[in-house]
């Protein structure tokens, strides 16, 4: 693989357009690679793949929700590998204390009979973080890992270390057993730039999987990226262009899921609490990613219409009459989508 760096690099100047075209189809060559890298690991998952992509090379967190064995900790474990990333996994427990997290300082003492503390780090201080059950975490665990996602930095005993950089969390969550959990607040819900639904593979893939991970060899997979490359590629897609009809067409679906300004009766009748200014900008940057993902150089409504479950599904609430009727935040948000085109 070429080294893309020379492109990617930040550079003293503002790049030029003919430079963000180079770059961006390098950077879609590379990400084709990955994507390929993925796919022999993980089967049957591509729209998975591809948003939990789309997230990280956004810059953001993502919230994966599905039943045990969907190969939710395997892609996490193949996206850290293929990325160059380092990667560690918290298995999240009632019993789980912020500081088993975020790190702890201990008092010791020097050999000439001085004490002082030092910070031992947790095992957030990484650049892909897997959260497996986050919501079997107690609310105040939940809400350190949430505030460091969002500040970047933890704060132990006064003192603010900051993360890795990049930093990413992946956690996950099983939606068919729910004793001795705690549902994560709404604010908290909100740091997630996309909630990725994990569902079954087809019957095709299933067979492939087990023909590939129930022998007597397994592939691995192979590094194709590392951390500064990553930066610079986030950087990079900040800056495509985006044009007034998909900024547009972000605006009009945000605002219209909103009860207090939607137009829809819909919406004004089943939604109790709708999408912050934080979905559009979530929305803005994963329209970006999915367009250089996809090998093109801008964003279309396409884009905003493929993405606008994944990046509202969870920053939306329905009302207690709704939820009793069985009316789901899509069924309330296929009309909206469906207007855009």
């Amino acid at each position: 693989m070429s080294d893309p760096t020379a492109t990617l690099a930040p550079v003293a100047h503002a790049p030029g357009p003919h430079e963000i075209v180079a770059a961006v189809e390098r950077l879609t060559a590379e990400l084709g690679q990955i994507r390929a890298a993925i796919g022999r690991m993980i089967f049957g998952q591509e729209a998975v793949v591809d948003q939990t992509l789309v997230t990280v090379m956004a810059g953001g967190h993502a919230l994966l929700i599905g039943v045990p064995g969907l190969a939710k900790t395997r892609l996490v474990e193949t996206l850290g590998t293929v990325l160059g990333l380092t990667e560690r996994r918290v298995q999240c427990t009632p019993d789980l204390m912020p500081a088993d997290i975020l790190g702890s300082e201990i008092l010791e003492e020097t050999d000439a009979g001085k004490r002082a503390f030092r910070f031992v780090p947790g095992p957030i201080f990484t650049q892909l973080l897997m959260a497996d059950e986050v919501n079997r975490a107690s609310p105040r665990t939940q809400s350190a890992l949430l505030q460091a996602m969002q500040e970047q930095r933890v704060s132990v005993a006064g003192h603010y270390h900051d993360l890795p950089r990049p930093f990413h969390v992946l956690a996950t969550q099983n939606p068919i057993e729910q004793e001795g959990t705690y549902p994560l607040p709404e604010a908290q819900l909100d740091r997630f730039l996309l909630q990725i639904d994990v569902g079954y593979p087809d019957r095709e893939a299933e067979r492939t999987m087990l023909l590939a991970t129930t022998g007597a060899e397994q592939a691995a997979a192979p590094t194709l990226f590392d951390a500064e490359r990553l930066r610079a590629a986030q950087t990079l897609i900040r800056r495509v262009p985006v044009g007034d009809q998909v900024l547009d067409g972000i605006l009009e679906l945000v605002r219209a899921a909103r009860p207090a300004s939607s137009a829809h009766e819909a919406v004004r009748a089943h939604v109790l609490w709708g999408p912050g200014p934080r979905a559009s900008q979530a929305l803005m940057l994963a329209v970006r990613a999915r367009a250089v993902l996809q090998g093109r150089l801008a964003p279309s409504v396409d884009d905003v219409q493929a993405l606008a479950l994944p990046v509202l599904r969870h920053r939306m609430g329905l009302s207690y009459a709704a939820r009793a009727e069985g009316i789901t935040v899509e069924a309330v948000l296929d009309p909206l989508v469906a207007a855009l085109g």
